[in-house]
C-alpha cells in the first residue's frame, strides 16, 4: 500500500531516490543488492478436525479455533538473481534479526565483498543489533560486510521484499497454520517452488519517474 506524504518532504524524497538508484545498479556478484522485510503470522490451531471435501469441493473447517501465539517471517530477496529466502522465528527482536542476517551473509553471500540491503527503518534493523547478539569482533565483521539503504518513513512500498511477502501471503500463509514447525515447512516448500517458478518482480519505478509522478513532494527552489 502506497503511503505518500501530503506535502513537500526533502527527507522522504532523498531516501526514496537512494532506494531507486540502488535498484538500477547492474548485477554484481561481489556487491549484490538484497531486499529484506519481515511480517508476523498468527498461529491458529483447529479445535475440530477439518472435513475433507468431496472431489471438486473444498474441505470444510469449523469456525472455532485456538490461538497458539505468533511467529515472525523474515523475507530476503535478490531481485537481479531472481532469488528469495524465507525463514520463520519465534520472535522479532534485534537478536533474531542479527542471526537471520548472519545466516544469509555467511551462506549465500560468503564470497561477496559487500552486500547491500534495502530495508525499512525499524528500530531493530541497526548495526547495533549485531553487538546485542554477538561478540564485538563478530559484530564488527558483519557490520563491515554490509551496506544498508533504508526506505523512507511510510515508504515501505519501495521495498521489493514487501511485494514478495504479499505473494507469500497469497500463495502460502493465508490459511490456518497451527505451530512454528508447520510454518517452517510451508515456508521452505514455498521458497523452493517460488525460486524454481521463474516468477519475478518487474520493478519499473525510477528516479526520473518519481520526479514527475511525485513532483509535489520535492521542495521548490526559489531563484
Amino acid at each position: 500500500m502506497w503511503c505518500i506524504p501530503p506535502e513537500q518532504d526533502a527527507e522522504f524524497v532523498c531516501s526514496m531516490e537512494n532506494v531507486l538508484e540502488t535498484y538500477v545498479r547492474p548485477y554484481d556478484s561481489q556487491n549484490p543488492v538484497v531486499c529484506m522485510d519481515e511480517t508476523s503470522k498468527q498461529l491458529v490451531g483447529e479445535t475440530r478436525a477439518p472435513q475433507l471435501g468431496a472431489p471438486g469441493r473444498a474441505p470444510r473447517y469449523d469456525y472455532e479455533y485456538e490461538r497458539n501465539g505468533a511467529a515472525n517471517v523474515f523475507m530476503f530477496t535478490e531481485p537481479l538473481a531472481n532469488w528469495r529466502g524465507v525463514t520463520g522465528t519465534e520472535r522479532r527482536t534485534a537478536i533474531d534479526w542479527a542471526h537471520a542476517m548472519r545466516d544469509i551473509i555467511d551462506t549465500r553471500y560468503a564470497d561477496a565483498d559487500v552486500v547491500t540491503f534495502v530495508m525499512d527503518n525499524l528500530n531493530t534493523h541497526r548495526l547495533a543489533s549485531f553487538y546485542k547478539a554477538f561478540e564485538p569482533a563478530e559484530a564488527r565483521r558483519l557490520a563491515e560486510k554490509i551496506e544498508i539503504v533504508y526506505t523512507p518513513k511510510h515508504g515501505s512500498w519501495l521495498n521489493i521484499a514487501e511485494i514478495e511477502l504479499g505473494i507469500l501471503s497469497r500463495q502460502c500463509t493465508s490459511g490456518r497454520i497451527s505451530n512454528a514447525d508447520a510454518l517452517k515447512r510451508k515456508l521452505s516448500a514455498w521458497e523452493n517452488s517460488r525460486n524454481k517458478s521463474g516468477g519475478k518482480v518487474n520493478w519499473q519505478f525510477t528516479t526520473e519517474g518519481a520526479r514527475v509522478k511525485l513532483h509535489r513532494l520535492y521542495p521548490r527552489i526559489e531563484g
